[in-house]
């Protein structure tokens, strides 16, 4: 299978590249971005060639690219790829506006192309496991759910509003709002959130806290904050705790590591799921037997318009209606 990378922005993107390496029968036919260093680095790292114009790597024979872009240019980047036939795995969030989103959706449905939005959590062992408990109904009847995905402001063009539609809110909220709906098999009725810049410098929220109802009257929480310093010893995190009425279950994500404390540094080191290459090989299996996608355009829709409202929510003061 031959694929592409169209821009290297987002760091996810070596992540994922080193997942099509380690998948047998996987090409990297080129990466193409705009930043010509950036751009140059990756294809050396990676033993392929660079493309300053993504539309000259998309004339190349593809079966499949990846998208990993600034979040306001994945818009321009999912069309043209559509329009090219190619098939496409696109970061998160899948756009900065939900008219962006819904015309991406419309032409990859237009082209025949599958569009799968970049929501690796759902690879976790620990997250699978939890939703196969819910289901099951070992917990009875979901009453509330406290989430956190908590991380470093990553800076660059994250910190800017234009390319990334917002900070710390729209960059986290996707991640478990997308676990909150699979999990539950609902969607979101009503959003109200609290947002703030307290803890960086720049004028890009950096924390956030969400309070969600589901339609299936779950009332959620969700500390979706840049609150990470650039001293502790791991970058972010993913938890859940979900109270039923038959007990309560605490999940977290990324627990599947060793603390090491010494005289001179507290480090985290990760030694679980590769979630990266999960997502990856479960979207060119997709594209490879003709499916559609385990996560759908549709799905990243729906989160980023959680996100959204939580803006609009926090501009207003009061709750906002989803739907």
């Amino acid at each position: 299978m031959k694929v592409g990378i169209i821009s290297f922005a987002h760091p996810h993107a070596n992540g994922y590249a080193h997942a099509l390496k380690d998948i047998e029968g996987v090409e990297i036919v080129g990466i193409a971005d705009n930043d010509q260093t950036r751009g140059k680095n990756g294809a050396e790292r990676y033993q392929t060639k660079y493309f300053r114009d993504y539309e000259e790597l998309l004339q190349q024979d593809l079966d499949a690219v990846i998208i990993t872009s600034e979040n306001s240019n994945h818009r321009e980047h999912v069309v043209a790829a559509a329009k090219a036939g190619k098939h496409i795995l696109c970061e998160k969030p899948i756009a900065t506006t939900v008219e962006d989103a819904k015309e991406m959706i419309e032409v990859c449905k237009q082209h025949d192309v599958i569009l799968q939005t970049a929501f690796p959590v759902r690879f976790n062992t620990a997250i699978t496991r939890a939703k196969q408990i819910v289901e099951n109904g070992e917990l009875g009847q979901i009453f509330a759910i406290k989430g956190t995905n908590r991380g470093t402001n990553p800076g660059g063009w994250f910190i800017d509003k234009e390319q990334s539609g917002g900070g710390a809110v729209i960059d986290h909220t996707v991640h478990v709002v997308d676990i909150m709906r699979w999990v539950m098999g609902t969607e979101v009725r009503e959003v109200y959130a609290e947002i703030d810049n307290t803890i960086t410098s720049g004028p890009i929220d950096d924390c956030g806290i969400l309070s969600i109802e589901f339609e299936n009257d779950v009332f959620t929480t969700l500390d979706c904050s840049w609150s990470r310093n650039e001293k502790y010893p791991t970058w972010g995190d993913v938890t859940l705790e979900i109270v039923g009425s038959e007990g309560t279950l605490k999940v977290d994500a990324f627990a599947q590591k060793t603390d090491l404390y010494s005289q001179d540094e507290v480090s985290w080191n990760y030694w679980g799921d590769n979630m990266d290459f999960e997502l990856v090989k479960d979207f060119l299996n997709s594209v490879s037997i003709g499916k559609a996608p385990s996560i759908t355009g549709f799905d990243g829709l729906k989160a980023l318009e959680v996100a959204l409202a939580a803006y609009e929510s926090s501009e207003k003061k009061q709750p906002v209606k989803l739907g």
